[in-house]
């Protein structure tokens, strides 16, 4: 619900602040004087488009601010999620129109999309009248409200479930067939590839190793004859460093004999002899193996030469090469088995239709049921507020798809045809009404405009009152064209509706203006040699005598202030 409303330099208006509350909220006032600059400026933080005109003369930018009740409305609570706002039960909405006819939108002070706040406006307010939020006028709404109405939602719920699964499925199938079509063409390029990496058959760090092998055997020579020379410096020749370290060792023995200070320098001299020991066996041992071998060589080469081909060809590095036979092995693999599992997937999406389709089935005939009622009860309610010999359907229209692709389409299959469908069925649903003896119905969105639209609104709000989630309606001049008895049963009519949603109506009316809960008047007034439209909330005295001048005019009798007290319903 709207709990209050702050206009500020908008056409007439320069500063005013309303407070609404529950139940029913009337606006009265002189034509001219006003009221529908109210219900524009509202409008505006309901997304509507702003004009440089609605910045009021003199000022620099118009600002309209309201604070709108969620009641837990999860739709807008997940929209207000998707653009980062934090919002619990209570939003502050604010709109500013530059001079120049620049418009920004606020929610809760953080910046929100223009664009995406007429999605937000049409969650929260239902406004009827010549303005754009007008719910029932829109034929993609119908489905939902019969929905409602007739408490369908879990066999919506199911159905549409079913839908999605059954569109994941096709996806699937769409997937492998379009694989199926590229790959066809890349088999046979993909079975020489993979016979000729294959044919060589390289392994992880194969290189390396080759190569480290390759300069063994390209430096066999050289490595024998450095080994046989370190060994005779080592330990061979007459002077090798092996028996010039024993003379050493020799030496300091006899010192240590004397001193005992040349001790560890003879330890560390018998370390020494050790580990020359030790390296020399190891070059003795080496260049004991030393394979000369030319044809190992060659085909340690022929086997390089044919990974740097296959490297160059499938990826710059072995790592990569390997990496993409796995890959175009699990392609070649499929491409060998599609006609089977496309087999298997069509089977499988066939009988899944055949599931969709018999909830769908269902779903269509409760809501024909549901249609009827509907159709009989909203005639009713036309005719008590003064739309005599009303015709009213809530027409349900399905469309046959026997086009090529339907079978890769998720939809509805009755017998040999195929319907087109969506997560909310294959019903389509759209009100047709007549308010004239004599004319044929046509689409709610093209019946006459003004207040007979807005009683064929309040007739449809009246019947689907319960199942509406819109919290707040706005009737802008529900009461043009009608009188006396009728406008006693519009307000009546309101006043029943507004035990189901918070309503704010503008009338000219007397019998509707007595069924407020809440009544506000606005008037135009000259302040500082201008024009400026002034609201003011009404107490119970001023209700009366603002409902007794819409019965007699400006001159109070008797009999008016009775009138108005007895439509109000004080004595």
């Amino acid at each position: 619900m709207l709990k209050n409303l702050s206009i500020r330099n908008f056409a007439l208006i320069d500063e005013i602040e309303l407070e609404f509350g529950t139940g029913l909220n009337i606006i009265t006032g002189e034509t001219g004087a006003g009221k529908s600059i109210i219900i524009d400026a509202l409008s505006l933080i309901l997304g509507e488009r702003a004009n440089a005109d609605d910045v009021r003369s003199g000022a620099e930018k118009a600002i309209v601010e309201g604070t709108l009740t969620l009641s837990g409305n999860k739709k807008v609570q997940r929209l207000l999620e998707a653009s980062e706002i934090e919002g619990d039960d209570e939003i502050i909405v604010r709109r500013e129109v530059s001079r120049k006819g620049q418009s920004r939108a606020f929610v809760n002070d953080t910046p929100f999309p223009v664009a995406h706040l007429k999605e937000l406006g049409d969650l929260l307010v239902d406004l009827h009248g010549q303005h754009e939020h007008q719910s029932l006028l829109r034929p993609e709404t119908h489905i939902d409200l019969l929905d409602d109405f007739g408490g369908l939602e879990m066999l919506v719920k199911n159905f549409r479930a079913a839908y999605h699964e059954l569109v994941n499925m096709i996806s699937e199938l769409k997937e492998i067939v379009s694989r199926r079509d590229a790959l066809s063409e890349k088999r046979d390029l993909y079975a020489f590839q993979i016979k000729e990496i294959d044919a060589i058959g390289p392994q992880p760090d194969e290189i390396d190793k080759l190569e480290s092998e390759l300069k063994i055997l390209e430096n066999a020579e050289r490595l024998y004859e450095s080994t046989a020379k370190l060994y005779e410096l080592l330990y061979e020749s007459e002077n090798s460093i092996h028996d010039q370290l024993v003379v050493v060792r020799n030496k300091l023995e006899d010192l240590a004999g004397i001193d005992k200070v040349f001790e560890p320098q003879r330890e560390e001299c018998e370390s020494a002899r050790a580990i020359v020991d030790e390296i020399t066996r190891f070059v003795q041992n080496y260049s004991s193996k030393i394979d000369f071998n030319p044809g190992r060589l060659e085909e340690i080469r022929e086997r390089l030469g044919a990974l740097t081909i296959i490297k160059k060809k499938y990826g710059g590095s072995f790592a990569a090469a390997i990496e993409y036979r796995e890959k175009i092995g699990r392609e070649y693999s499929l491409a060998q088995n599609f006609e089977g599992e496309i087999e298997k997937l069509e089977a499988a999406i066939e009988g899944f239709r055949l599931k969709l389709s018999e909830i769908a089935e269902r779903l269509s005939t409760k809501r024909r049921e549901v249609a009827e009622r509907i159709s009989k009860s909203i005639v009713g309610v036309l005719n008590e507020i003064g739309i005599d010999n009303a015709k009213f359907e809530a027409v349900i229209s399905n469309k046959v798809d026997n086009s090529e692709d339907a079978g890769m389409k998720p939809s509805v299959k009755l017998g040999e045809d195929y319907y087109e469908t969506s997560e909310k069925g294959f019903d389509s649903v759209e009100f047709y009404i007549s308010t004239n003896p004599g004319e044929e119905l046509r689409p709610l969105a093209k019946v006459a405009s003004g207040g007979e639209i807005s009683r064929t609104m309040l007739a449809l709000k009246t019947i689907l009152a319960k199942s509406d989630r819109l919290p707040l309606l706005v009737f802008d001049e529900i009461d043009v064209g009608i009188s006396g008895r009728i406008a006693a049963k519009v307000g009546k009519s309101l006043k029943s509706l507004s035990g189901f949603h918070q309503i704010i109506a503008i009338t000219h009316l007397p019998q509707i203006a007595g069924s407020a809960d809440i009544h506000f008047h606005v008037e135009k007034i000259v302040k500082g040699k201008r024009a400026v439209t002034r609201v003011v909330r009404l107490s119970e005295e001023e209700r009366i005598l603002e409902v007794a001048k819409l019965l007699s005019g400006e001159s109070l009798t008797k009999a008016s202030i009775s009138g108005a007290k007895e439509l109000i319903g004080t004595k």
